[in-house]
């Protein structure tokens, strides 16, 4: 493990370029830029917010619904779209893997880490938000927010790794994945608070770490308390696991890389 964490802090540099060269590939061409951070979980949370206030209603607590839905819908495209382009980091750069030794873990981290900056836009955009809607943000609870973003980043790191690895071998990951990450946004409190879901089905409903790290952002940034400890907990030992394994994976068929893309 030492010798493995080694190795990852010796590509920084390689790392930092990468994610540069990924950020400037997404936006060079585009007319919207880092809006395109914005834009989608905003509208995302427009259409929610027409539904479930006019059509569905559903009780939140009193929070305006734009800023209950964006709390959910921010955090869930950079878990979405970070998995998609990690998946696709190695065959997308066959060439690269192929000809040039490096760590190969570099490709899909730093299509997360950039993710993660567009993440960054949009908790901007989410500051913006609140004072529109003239809401309360309480300042003490965040100081928990690094723990929740950390294990959002465990569990895109593990699952990305992991997807980047065996769509090397397999190609039907990449439809699987957008399936399965169809089904999971409906199967996480983006929609709905997590009070919604009966008693008797928490337990089940909790072993999806989105819940936790769902919930750890709305608690803090709607509800100005810290994290339902037992969700959480759940959450972060679930995706501290599925990273540790993930990143297992991916190391142990490393060397077929070249063979295979």
């Amino acid at each position: 493990m030492i010798r493995t964490s080694q190795t990852i802090l010796g590509s920084g540099d390689l790392l930092r370029e990468w994610t540069a060269r990924t950020i400037r590939a997404r936006y060079q061409q585009s007319m919207l830029g880092w809006l395109w951070a914005v834009v989608q979980p905003a509208a995302q949370a427009i259409i929610l917010a027409v539904v479930f206030t006019r059509v569905v209603p559903i009780d939140v607590g009193g929070v305006p619904y734009f800023l209950f839905a964006f709390v959910a819908t921010a955090p869930w495209a950079f878990f979405a779209g970070s998995l998609t382009d990690m998946t696709d980091s190695l065959v997308s750069n066959m060439s690269l893997v192929n000809k040039i030794y490096f760590p190969r873990e570099v490709l899909p981290i730093a299509s997360m880490v950039a993710r993660l900056a567009d993440l960054a836009v949009a908790a901007a955009f989410f500051g913006l938000a609140v004072l529109f809607y003239d809401a309360p943000l309480p300042l003490g609870p965040l100081i928990a927010m690094p723990a929740v973003v950390l294990v959002h980043i465990a569990l895109t790191t593990g699952l990305g790794l992991a997807g980047a690895a065996l769509n090397v071998f397999v190609r039907d990951v990449r439809p699987i994945l957008a399936l399965v990450l169809q089904l999971w946004f409906y199967a996480s409190p983006v929609l709905y608070p997590v009070e919604k879901v009966p008693a008797s089905l928490r337990p089940y409903y909790d072993l999806n770490p989105m819940v936790g790290i769902i919930d750890g952002y709305r608690s803090i940034l709607l509800a100005g308390a810290l994290p339902d400890g037992r969700s959480f907990a759940l959450a972060a030992g679930i995706s501290v696991g599925i990273c540790v394994a993930g990143y297992g994976l991916f190391k142990a068929v490393e060397y077929r890389f070249a063979d295979v893309v």
